[in-house]
């Protein structure tokens, strides 16, 4: 479809083409976008992703704006992910806002890529296509084509999904092809576009990284893009950090990292930064440059090899022999910590160990170690860890190791990111008489709270296995993980806008069943997941509201599980819960085949492996009552509340 330019560019008519005068897109009813102003060599810089950060990614995202307008490129282009998405409509108009309200003080034309970020909906009435529709009334089409001084600008849409209703993800194999419709469009534009002398693509995921997009058949588009013989770079992002793919046919590949989104932390030698990419296109070619706050960087530095020496340094397993630090009622405990690490690459590195506890409270047998290891070498040492604080009324800290790495190379020092080990703390034996005799209470969660146990060995087995608790959302439309291990696998309870699912990697897949009405705030309700062998299965309030085929293994992991959040790939908790749960047990049977009438109290069986009643704490633990011996330790302070 053809879209006319505003009046402003009108005048323009009989100096350009008719072609360079229109948006060029077969997208129907999309926003109308205007075009840059002409010229011949020219400017341009491409943002990253903006979302997956803290909202103070906004304020990232102004800088970009307010250093754009001082460097005065002809246009701005992106490469998707703009909003934090992955919500239901009025969220998405909110951040929308947001997002616009920014970009509107550009000086300039800037140009949308949608991101995953951009269209995926979660959440109750999900529609086909989810937002693309809302997409394309507020930014523009999916995809489309403009010139400017002599120039394509094309770009690609990468979230088109499979063709089916199925919900859009991107790590499936089969969501990671251009449709017919979309590459149809995409060999006409080449060929309308093969006179002009550059042309450049733009889209959101890096397709042509095959370990991540299996399913691409980037190979085939590759063909498509190198025939007319213009094509000088294609441009993307997702991966949140820099990465230089090189020249292929004279085609570089370029990730971007972030304008505004997340990352570890900021490491611009390792290409972790917020930036904007500069190109400068002249008629005999163009340059591409990466633009930090007071600085260029050359995205060429970050090669495959130079990746994978930085992965490798960042990757090194420290070897951790941790004889658990025991502590008993009274708060007071020791433990010893050794460990070794290795240099597995080819330049020096340096590294440094610190003990990270609580002044006053745990006092470690050295405050830190700095080594420098030769490329192969190793190096072996250990300390110990005492807490000297008794009781727990001063509060409570986790002790931890951390490990900085510097990777040394010639006249260049590159700090990667530190990494902080928590380390392992065992509750002394809990008696059954603990247990008995208390009041009734629950844990009340305030959406930064959570419970970790560290199941080790006490994973739930493989086959049929429940998950149930007692909870009360704070809020009517509350999202959190109740009972969550999962990352890429095993099994979780929770709620999405208050209605309650339960999810489990069953079978090389996660397979999911999901309520289809929220459950009241302020009031307690029982939820069971049950997985039988042969199904999944949701209860509410003993009553069966939802089930789903399934066989096979559950995909396990080394994860923590966590009460009131979900655990990240650092197993660190996520996605928080605000509201209180109560009598949390885990059973390696499915306890319920049909429905029935929930316990307000449970007692512990042979098939029970947790079971949390949620009634007392010993400091920041928080006592399993099960034949297994188990507990939670709070990420932090915990608090009692109401019970059923």
């Amino acid at each position: 479809m053809r879209l006319p330019l505003l009046s402003a560019l009108l005048c323009a008519a009989t100096l350009l083409p008719a072609a360079a005068q229109q948006i060029q897109t077969n997208r129907p009813n999309p926003a109308i976008l205007p075009l840059p102003k002409s010229g011949d060599a020219f400017h341009f810089l491409v943002f990253g992703d903006r979302t997956g950060g803290p909202e103070a990614g906004l304020e990232v995202l102004k800088q970009a704006v307010t250093d754009t307008n001082l460097l005065d490129p002809d246009l701005v282009m992106t490469v998707g992910d703009l909003l934090p998405g992955y919500n239901a409509p009025d969220k998405w108009m909110e951040d929308l806002g947001k997002y616009k309200t920014i970009m509107t003080g550009l000086h300039m034309p800037w140009f949308p890529v949608p991101g995953n970020h951009d269209v995926y909906w979660r959440g109750p009435e999900r529609p086909a296509g989810e937002h693309e529709a809302r997409y394309e009334k507020n930014f523009g089409p999916l995809w489309y084509w403009f010139q400017h001084k002599g120039s394509a600008f094309i770009v690609l849409y990468t979230d088109e999904g499979n063709g089916t209703n199925a919900p859009k993800d991107f790590t499936a194999p089969d969501q990671q092809t251009f449709s017919a419709a979309q590459l149809a469009w995409l060999q006409a534009t080449l060929k309308e576009t093969a006179a002009l002398k550059h042309a450049f693509v733009f889209m959101h995921h890096p397709r042509w990284v095959a370990d991540t997009y299996p399913g691409a058949k980037w190979d085939e588009v590759h063909a498509l893009l190198k025939t007319p013989g213009n094509i000088r770079a294609v441009f993307a992002g997702h991966v949140h950090r820099l990465r230089y793919d090189g020249d292929r046919d004279g085609i570089q590949y370029i990730t971007l990292g972030t304008t505004g989104g997340s990352m570890p932390g900021h490491y611009p030698g390792a290409g972790y930064l917020h930036h904007m990419n500069l190109v400068s296109v002249r008629p005999e070619g163009i340059k591409v440059g990466v633009v930090p706050v007071g600085q260029v960087m050359d995205p060429k530095q970050f090669t495959p090899d130079f990746i994978k020496d930085i992965e490798r340094v960042r990757n090194t397993e420290f070897q951790l022999t941790p004889y658990p630090i025991s502590l008993d009622e009274t708060g007071l405990g020791a433990g010893l910590l050794e460990f070794s690490i290795a240099n597995p690459v080819a330049h020096p590195i340096e590294v440094t160990v610190l003990p990270a506890g609580a002044v006053r409270e745990w006092v470690p047998s050295t405050d830190h170690l700095t080594v420098t290891l030769q490329p192969g070498q190793t190096h072996r040492g250990s300390f110990s860890l005492i807490r000297t604080r008794r009781g727990f009324e001063e509060g409570f800290t986790v002790p931890a190791v951390e490990f900085k790495v510097d990777l040394l190379l010639p006249g260049l020092r590159i700090p990667l990111p530190p990494r902080r080990i928590t380390l392992p703390v065992a509750l002394k034996s809990v008696t059954g008489a603990f247990f008995t005799g208390t009041p009734n209470r629950s844990l009340a969660l305030n959406g930064s709270q959570a419970a970790r146990i560290e199941m080790g060995a006490n994973t739930l087995p493989q086959g049929p296995f429940t998950v149930e608790t007692w909870v009360r959302p704070a809020t009517e439309r509350s999202s959190g993980d109740l009972i969550s291990k999962a990352e890429q696998s095993e099994f979780a309870l929770n709620l999405a806008s208050s209605v309650p699912g339960f999810h489990a990697h069953i079978g090389g897949k996660y397979e999911s069943v999901i309520a289809t009405a929220p459950i009241p705030k302020d009031q307690w309700t029982h939820l069971a997941g049950v997985f039988d062998g042969a199904q999944l299965l949701l209860y509410v309030n003993g009553q069966p509201v939802a089930a789903r085929p399934a066989t096979g293994q559950r995909a396990t992991n080394p994860l923590p599980l966590f009460l009131g959040a979900n655990p990240d790939a650092k197993s660190k908790p996520t996605q928080f819960f605000t509201g209180g749960l109560d009598e949390v047990r885990l059973s390696s049977s499915a306890r319920y085949p049909a429905a029935f009438t929930p316990e307000k109290k449970f007692t512990p069986d042979a098939q029970t492996l947790y079971l949390f009643p949620c009634d007392a704490l010993i400091g920041p633990f928080l006592p399993s009552h099960a034949p297994t011996p188990g507990y939670g330790l709070a990420e932090t302070t915990l608090t009692l509340g109401d019970a059923p």
